[in-house]
């Protein structure tokens, strides 16, 4: 599939701003957060911030973006228009967590259950994200077990980077919350290998001879292409990437989004500049998840690319 950067910012960026949303909701309800009357709300309008910013970016994919609202009314069949609903409503609970936050106390327990809340409707909107891509039948990278729980744990991990460097930021120390990061960040690792292990060793979903159901037939091949020009499914669907780049942009995946940031949080769990450690965490993440973004649209290929002689 040819990656749209427009779809790349949506889903990097909702996953770091309803991930810090979750880890600040359930950090604070276990009183496990430093007290400061500015910090949740800052924090929640940092989160809701980045993920605004992801929404209004995917947008711009659109062909006609004024008539985006009308995706709202598809709730009961489309998981885009779930993915929809759920942002909207999330913004409620969050808000309302900011102003508890500010009126009340982090500690008020009407405060720490709005927190969580706030962060089940986050993951929730994470989810319908992901069930966007996992649902498509005819891409196999997508329609798999592991699409949803990466989706997940790849938020989960932006959004500890985030709130350990806000933390460090605003109180000197990132301690757990920084540790935590580290921890998601070698999960996030695991499950991405696994993977891209299932995938390189999954076959594919048809081929030329077997769409044409011709049980005993020889291997089949087209003898002409079926198109003269360049249309749509060799636009959005017909993107191939060679498997040398791929090899080398995973082990770059690897390096920025995952290895770099664990030992970044790592040395700011341990009070070593948790702040410097921190930014530099932030910043391999956002480069490394960007990139592995890319390469979950690039690698995706669709059963109607075998009829225009892609291999699936």
């Amino acid at each position: 599939m040819t990656p749209a950067s427009s779809v790349l910012l949506l889903t990097t960026l909702t996953g770091f701003g309803y991930g810090l949303l979750a880890w600040l909701g359930l950090f604070n309800a276990a009183g496990a957060l430093p007290r400061g009357q500015w910090f949740g709300p800052v924090v929640i309008v940092v989160a809701l911030g980045f993920a605004s910013a992801g929404l209004m970016a995917s947008t711009l994919h659109l062909g006609r973006p004024e008539r985006a609202w009308r995706a709202f009314s598809q709730w009961r069949s489309s998981w885009l228009s779930r993915e929809g609903v759920a942002a909207v409503l999330t913004y409620l609970p969050a808000c309302g967590f900011a102003a508890l936050w500010w009126f009340w106390g982090q500690d008020a327990a009407a405060t720490r259950a709005l927190g969580l809340v706030s962060a089940a409707f986050g993951l929730v909107t994470v989810g319908c994200t992901a069930m966007i891509y996992a649902s498509l039948i005819p891409i196999r990278q997508w329609h798999n077990r592991h699409t949803v729980p990466d989706y997940l744990v790849f938020a989960i991990f932006s959004g500890a980077v985030l709130l350990a460097v806000m933390q460090a930021a605003w109180f000197g120390h990132s301690g757990t919350v920084a540790l935590v990061a580290c921890l998601a960040a070698l999960l996030a690792l695991v499950l991405k290998f696994a993977y891209w292990r299932f995938i390189d060793r999954q076959a594919p979903l048809t081929t030329l001879t077997s769409a044409t159901g011709v049980r005993q037939a020889a291997k089949m091949h087209a003898l002409d292409q079926p198109h003269f020009s360049q249309n749509y499914i060799l636009r959005e669907m017909g993107f191939q990437l060679a498997r040398k780049h791929a090899a080398k942009l995973r082990k770059w995946t690897y390096v920025l989004a995952f290895i770099a940031p664990a030992i970044f949080c790592a040395l700011a769990a341990m009070d070593v500049a948790p702040v410097v450690f921190g930014v530099l965490a932030l910043v391999t993440t956002g480069a490394g998840l960007f990139l592995e973004r890319w390469l979950f649209f690039a690698e995706a290929t669709h059963t109607a690319a075998i009829y225009y002689g892609h291999t699936i």
